[in-house]
């Protein structure tokens, strides 16, 4: 579709769909939080405008989740190395009770900004880190990084970790271009870390 030609007026920001909505495609994932009483993301809302893009960000998003053979904290940790690298809070704040759930501590969410000198993470962390780091800032991973990795983890696994930093970049610009901050307003350690780690 062709956009309309601007006439200098202001145009309207992308706004979130209604979580009550009637819409066969976007009960399929709404019903998802709302069976388990939890009231639907609002990044959720806000692809609900586009409902086949909104499925198809689920099918990938919920299985890399839930269905890799990694370990849950290791993906958990190249999350919120990928959230603080792009500066996504949002994408901080909303993992950190996760990370924290499979196993990441505080400490190591605490060294993330300096890991490689932190006595904090285990040789096969450190393989997964670094080949997060070069997704992020060198848009994809070295051979060197990769056969790093696959000194520790299975291709299959490789793969897998790959995929989650990757994927989650992508979350994090999403964030970013829809204006999708933290919640400023709830006060706790995740946000008090982040704003020690990006100074």
């Amino acid at each position: 579709m062709t956009p309309p030609e601007g006439d200098g007026a202001a145009v309207a920001p992308i706004e979130p769909v209604d979580a009550d909505i009637d819409h066969p495609a976007l009960n399929r994932v709404f019903d998802g939080f709302r069976d388990r009483g939890r009231e639907v993301p609002l990044l959720y809302r806000m692809l609900g405008n586009a409902p086949a893009m909104l499925d198809a960000w689920v099918q990938m998003a919920w299985p890399l989740r839930s269905e890799p053979e990694t370990d849950r904290g290791l993906r958990e940790l190249l999350i919120m190395r990928t959230a603080l690298l792009t500066r996504s809070s949002f994408e901080w704040q909303a993992h950190w009770p996760a990370a924290i759930r499979f196993g990441v501590t505080e400490a190591q969410l605490e060294a993330l900004g300096e890991w490689e000198s932190s006595p904090e993470f285990s040789a096969a962390e450190r393989a997964a880190l670094a080949c997060a780091g070069e997704i992020i800032l060198d848009g994809g991973a070295s051979p060197g990084a990769v056969g790093r990795l696959r000194e520790f983890f299975s291709a299959g696994e490789c793969i897998e970790l790959i995929l989650t930093t990757s994927f989650y970049v992508c979350v994090a610009r999403t964030l970013q271009s829809l204006g999708i901050e933290a919640d400023a307003t709830t006060a706790g350690p995740a946000l008090d870390a982040y704003s020690r780690l990006i100074q």
